[in-house]
């Protein structure tokens, strides 16, 4: 049977950024770095994958360790990280995975004969005369492989853009053999960084960090993270290898953009950098992309929106969800687990992570423990926001809590809108539920919790009744 779908779209205690997702053989496969809840910096883990069949977005499975990071030869001590790959279907029908390790500038590949088994190194990018690309004079340094191949040939984008950087010059392409490793057209830029943008179509949306590729029909989309970190962006062409034109906005992960039910200028979440893709599962489009947790840049979930495509081609741009992948709202009864809160913010917004300042989404225990997610660091102002649910004859909840917190959470479709009812906590230090009447309005409604009072407290569930 069919279970609800949540963002983050994996288990709570998995840390899966940068998703690359595509679908093979009836099923969707994303690919991604992976942090370590606590990390202390970026992608230490091996790559593993997880899938789920096309019809049910609800059921992942775990498919174990597909590419330990020692795999390559230049990381046999297993210290550098693996940053974020990406994955495509060669002329010969195997799988080959591209990447960069963490203090190097060269492109590797694996190769596999299905899209989650166990990749084996394949190589490295190269000129015809052996010079690695990343090492040939002239060359920018390699980072974030996205790939795409048509026939023969392979398109593999590249490239990173620092503030203030005017070495940088923006995102490459370089077409590979039908080997899948050697060059056979030099890198050529397609969009540019910050220091270049100026006068050009993406002038305040320049291009950053995260480039990934896909074709929709005749028209090639570049989806890439832009100066501001926190959106997704993309540009289109009619060609593989030149003049993209910026389109807009895909996804931020703080909510900026969105003005439907808030300033445009207002950010909802705490965002930073972002990465991500789209796919096509049964028609719909969907951007998959990370949110930060635990207050830090270095524990990233993967979620994921539906996208609504115009006739023109052009995307909308989605907004935070907690119902993502559902393919609708949320049955508005049952229990649901807070760490899937879409909004969450205080009187003091801000773009960006920053510690300990603000409320965050964390765990207990220790990195791969199977520990639920919870909203921690709950303090007076502080709002969480669930969206959607549909509401049929809700007239009480139930929420649990733990910690020093003595106040006050507020009942609320809206986040500026009107109270509806009210739960009164009080400290504790092991979790605790309390109840109370409210009657919800019928129908598709966000939910939202604002904490009045001292101290500070976790919100672990609530229970729509």
């Amino acid at each position: 049977m069919k279970g609800k779908a949540f963002n983050p779209y994996l288990p709570s205690w998995e840390y899966i950024p940068d998703g690359e997702p595509y679908v093979f053989n009836g099923r969707v496969y994303v690919y991604g770095s992976h942090d370590f809840y606590n990390g202390y910096v970026f992608c230490m883990g091996d790559y593993v994958c997880w899938s789920a069949p096309v019809d049910d977005l609800s059921d992942w499975r775990y498919e174990g360790i597909i590419y330990p990071r020692n795999e390559d030869p230049l990381n046999k001590d297993g210290k550098m990280c693996l940053y974020a790959p990406d994955v495509t279907v060669g002329p010969d029908g195997r799988y080959y995975l591209y990447y960069v390790l963490d203090h190097v500038s060269v492109v590797s590949v694996a190769v596999c004969d299905h899209p989650a088994g166990r990749y084996e190194f394949y190589g490295y990018v190269h000129y015809p005369d052996g010079t690695l690309l990343g090492e040939k004079e002239g060359d920018q340094p390699q980072f974030d492989p996205g790939v795409l191949t048509e026939g023969e040939v392979t398109y593999l984008y590249t490239g990173f853009c620092g503030i203030g950087d005017k070495s940088r010059t923006g995102a490459m392409v370089t077409v590979l053999e039908k080997d899948m490793i050697t060059i056979r057209k030099a890198p050529a830029f397609v969009a540019p960084g910050c220091e270049y943008s100026k006068g050009t179509s993406f002038e305040k949306h320049a291009f950053f960090e995260a480039p990934s590729i896909r074709k929709i029909r005749d028209t090639y989309y570049f989806i890439y993270s832009s100066e501001v970190m926190h959106e997704l962006c993309y540009a289109t062409s009619k060609s593989p290898v030149g003049d993209f034109q910026y389109r807009g906005v895909l996804n931020s992960n703080c909510d900026l953009h969105i003005n439907h039910d808030k300033p445009a200028d207002m950010p909802m979440a705490y965002g930073a950098n972002n990465h991500g893709s789209i796919v096509e599962i049964n028609g719909d489009w969907y951007i998959f992309y990370h949110r930060h947790t635990n207050g830090t840049w270095y524990s990233r979930q993967g979620c994921a929106e539906k996208l609504h495509m115009n006739p023109d081609g052009s995307f909308e741009q989605a907004e935070l969800t907690s119902c993502g992948l559902n393919g609708g709202p949320l049955p508005g009864k049952g229990v649901y687990p807070a760490y899937i809160a879409c909004r969450l913010f205080t009187d003091q917004p801000s773009v960006y992570v920053d510690g300990d300042k603000y409320p965050r989404v964390m765990q207990d225990g220790k990195d791969g423990d199977e520990e639920q997610g919870y909203i921690a660091n709950i303090k007076d102002s502080t709002t969480i926001g669930f969206k959607y649910f549909d509401m049929k004859n809700v007239h009480g909840m139930r929420i649990t809590t733990r910690g020093y917190g003595d106040g006050t959470f507020q009942i609320k479709t809206a986040w500026d809108g009107p109270v509806l009812g009210t739960v009164k906590i009080k400290y504790t230090n092991v979790w605790e539920t309390y109840e109370t009447k409210v009657d919800i309005p019928d129908g598709v409604q966000a939910l939202y919790f604002t904490y009045t009072g001292g101290g500070t407290t976790s919100l672990h569930s609530f229970e729509l009744m």
